[in-house]
């Protein structure tokens, strides 16, 4: 995969210095084309177009050449100077000729002086004829020069070919450095994003080093998304190992009586007639107990499994919770297996009336209370509270449930002083596969905690419990 981007990134590179490198060559063949074809104009052409057209300004008189005046002021302008020649190469005139010019040239010298500049420096001379006589023109200015190239035109297409493949060699060999150098820059961090990416795959969720640059943001999100995952996959391990515990023992809570109720039908099926009434009875008692539980199982399974997915219907209805939860203290008081228990309701306020669901309301609460009453010694005093709290009211202290919470009317607290929950269970109290450690009642679906919870949020409520081993539990409803 990484060679693969980096093998992308050079070929382009490569091709966009190939595609610059033709369309230069074009633009530059054309250039040479369209000034051929124009005959563009630079200053030695305008000096040589001079020199051929300075005929015009030629005269005879008298069988001698003379310069007109016109032509003796071009002169002028173009700091110039001309030496007239006759048939054999003799001067015959001159017009601001230098001192040290010679006077009389073979053809050869004429040649000689035309190509390489031999009479000054700083002085170009032409060639021209008029009415049967040479002239030679000195153009005395620095940046007017001439250059003669002789060259054979097969030879030189082949030297121009070698040197543009060349130039493209070299061209394609900088491209593949600069490329290896800023692809290794640029795709070596998505080699190890790539890396990352494939770690987080095979569920491993390692921190990357942050680069500085454009990959900054990704590596940073990539690690927050790392950290997210891996708290993710410890929380799905926590709870599927959870779930196996609840689920194994709900089997062991479901052989149980179904054991039970096997066993003493079996045993009333053949012996029916051995048995007394009483026998009977007692063996029918049972087999109902242990029906009624599993049926209570099962409707606890259906109800936290609505809960949570938000399918229950609820029966909302104005309900005062300071009258709703007396009554529910006086069935327990009444009740024959709590009657002697020291269970405590205060109430001050009178009236906190909220829509409720009845029926879901009074499951949650007594729950908390028959926890509070079943899991600890009968010695066990509970105490009910209802106050009221102000809208705007800050819950300073904070825990797993509650940090901030405003907006909230009553508060329900439900405390005792038994033997409290130990810290290492206090994370998991609500979960619904869950039973707690610190229990000596064998009774129990462990979904209490978890329906009484979810009953609690579906009506805009929260919950928080706090626990200390041997001091007690407290259980704090905000409404």
């Amino acid at each position: 995969m990484k060679w693969k981007l980096t093998l992308r990134f050079l070929g382009s590179v490569v091709i966009i210095v190939v595609i610059v490198g033709i369309v230069n060559t074009i633009l530059l063949l054309s250039l040479l084309v369209y000034r051929s074809i124009n005959n563009i104009e630079t200053e030695e052409v305008s000096a040589e177009t001079f020199s051929r057209t300075f005929s015009q300004y030629i005269e005879l008189q008298n069988e001698k050449p003379v310069v007109n005046e016109v032509g003796l002021e071009k002169l002028r302008e173009m700091n110039a100077w001309i030496q007239l020649l006759d048939n054999k190469g003799k001067q015959v005139a001159v017009f601001y000729t230098p001192e040290n010019l010679q006077k009389e040239y073979s053809p050869i010298e004429i040649v000689q002086t035309y190509k390489y500049q031999e009479v000054e420096a700083g002085t170009t001379v032409f060639v021209g004829e008029a009415h049967n006589f040479s002239y030679l023109i000195g153009v005395k200015n620095k940046q007017i020069g001439r250059y003669v190239l002789t060259y054979d035109y097969e030879k030189m297409f082949k030297t121009i070919n070698i040197l543009l493949l060349l130039i493209l060699i070299v061209d394609i060999i900088i491209a593949l450095i600069v490329g290896s150098i800023f692809g290794k820059r640029l795709t070596g961090p998505l080699h190890i994003l790539i890396n990352g990416i494939q770690q987080l795959r095979e569920r491993r969720f390692i921190k990357m080093s942050i680069p500085h640059g454009v990959y900054e943001d990704v590596f940073r999100n990539m690690n927050v998304l790392s950290l997210k995952l891996d708290q993710y996959e410890k929380q799905r391990n926590q709870l599927d190992q959870l779930r196996e515990e609840w689920i194994s023992n709900v089997s062991h809570d479901m052989k149980t009586p179904l054991a039970s109720i096997h066993g003493y039908a079996e045993l009333m099926k053949d012996s029916a007639k051995d048995l007394s009434e009483e026998e009977l009875y007692e063996y029918i008692s049972i087999i109902n107990r242990q029906s009624k539980y599993m049926s209570d199982l099962l409707d606890d399974l259906n109800l936290t499994m609505r809960l949570r997915n938000q399918k229950l219907p609820m029966h909302l209805e104005d309900v005062n919770i300071t009258a709703f939860i007396r009554e529910m203290t006086i069935e327990l008081l009444n009740d024959q297996q709590f009657c002697d228990r020291d269970i405590e309701f205060v109430a001050n306020v009178d009236k906190a009336v909220h829509k409720v669901d009845k029926r879901l309301w009074k499951r949650a609460i007594v729950n908390f209370i028959y926890n509070a009453l079943v899991h600890n010694d009968k010695q066990v005093a509970v105490k009910i509270q209802i106050d009221s709290v102000n809208q705007h009211f800050i819950q300073q202290k904070k825990s797993n449930n509650i940090s901030s919470i405003t907006g909230y009317h009553t508060k329900i607290t439900i405390s005792d002083n038994g033997r409290g929950i130990p810290s290492k269970d206090l994370d998991q109290v609500f979960e619904r596969y869950y039973r707690g450690t610190n229990t000596t009642s064998a009774h129990g679906t462990g979904l209490g905690m978890a329906i009484a919870r979810d009953i609690i949020i579906a009506h805009n409520g929260t919950v928080d419990l706090t626990s200390s081993e041997n001091k007690g539990t407290t259980i704090t409803i905000l409404l």
